[in-house]
């Protein structure tokens, strides 16, 4: 240790060498002091009591000299194994250590996972998690068309282990809770700044890269590095939420209205479309009438028909005229019909 402190400026190689050194040369005198100690224990009392009476104070005093070098190797070997179990650390996997030392201060070293060497008392190791943590926040902020919007944006970082001493000297083990907070306040407010309330919906992708961006640039200055930014929540206020329903709601009436229009119109053909044909119906009967009475008699003869069938299938008695059931298909029916075609005015059809 003399020989350490003596040349504490050597390099960080030669430190790790000199801690070996120490380690292995504590061990061995922690062995040579449990050696001495047992021979300079007494193996045996007087033999003939208090009969030899000349040799008793030489005894005690011999005596009282072993317990004296027995009690001071217990506390070398206390202290050696003291030294030993402090002299070497463990780091975890997925953990870096940094090491401060009482004379030089932070040493540039970052030292990886497994067994490492310090100097017990002179050196405390600090042990970094580097593995992925997250950190999730929630905030209130306003929109470009000043709409106060809630939202939620969650972090996956990790520290730069090539940068531990820096973080350690200058924000500590919790350095997270001391730049992402404010940091990820300050970029989520600044990025929802620049859309509209609707846009935040539309372009939720854009608005979440423009986050990460601007966060990953605010962090590298403090050696964080964000492997992952998204939005979790994002609501807002409830009047707009009603106004946004509400606007949903009259586009939903407006096409529903459209919708009714466009049937209407296509009902108005339908009818436009009828009608004409049952005019041009019409008129192609009276022409065909007029060019050939023997038209209404077949007729005559079709409507007979139905009517027989629908007189035959009924359960109930009929007396009725056979002319005003149209059955009268061999009377002198078809003369009259005739007459009144040709030449009476009073016919169905007038000339």
């Amino acid at each position: 240790v003399k020989h350490f402190l003596s040349n504490s400026r050597l390099s960080t190689q030669n430190l790790r060498h000199t801690n070996q050194f120490i380690a292995v040369t504590m061990a061995q005198k922690f062995k040579d002091a449990f050696q001495k100690m047992a021979q300079n224990i007494p193996k045996g009392g007087g033999a003939g009591g208090g009969g030899a009476g000349g040799g008793g104070p030489g005894r005690g005093a011999g005596a009282a000299k072993a317990a004296s070098r027995a009690a001071g190797s217990l506390m070398v070997a206390g202290g050696l194994g003291y030294g030993a179990y402090n002299s070497v650390f463990t780091v975890d996997g997925g953990h870096r250590a940094v090491v401060f030392n009482r004379l030089l201060g932070m040493k540039p070293t970052v030292y990886n996972e497994g067994l490492n060497f310090n100097i017990p008392w002179f050196e405390r190791p600090i042990v970094y998690d580097i593995r992925t943590r997250p950190v999730n926040l929630q905030t209130l902020t306003g929109s470009k068309d000043l709409q106060m919007v809630t939202i939620g944006v969650r972090v996956l970082h990790k520290p730069d282990q090539n940068n531990l001493v820096w973080i350690y000297r200058h924000l500590g083990k919790n350095y997270d809770e001391r730049i992402l907070p404010s940091l990820m306040n300050e970029c989520a407010k600044a990025v929802v700044a620049r859309y509209n309330a609707n846009e935040l919906l539309t372009k939720r992708g854009e608005v979440s890269v423009a986050i990460s961006n601007e966060l990953s640039a605010r962090c590298r200055g403090f050696f964080v590095l964000l492997e992952d930014v998204a939005i979790t929540h994002l609501s807002f206020s409830p009047e707009y939420a009603k106004a946004v329903e509400g606007k949903q709601v009259a586009q939903q009436e407006a096409e529903r209205a459209k919708y009714i229009v466009l049937g209407a119109l296509q009902e108005k053909k339908t009818i436009i479309t009828k009608a004409r044909g049952e005019a041009e119906s019409a008129e192609l009967i009276g022409t065909a009438v007029k060019r050939n009475p023997g038209f209404m008699k077949l007729r005559r003869i079709d409507a007979a028909k139905d009517i027989a069938d629908i007189v035959a299938g009924s359960g109930n008695k009929i007396y009725l005229n056979a002319d005003s059931l149209l059955l009268n298909l061999l009377g002198d029916a078809d003369e009259k019909f005739t007459k009144s075609v040709h030449g009476g005015r009073k016919g169905w059809f007038k000339q």
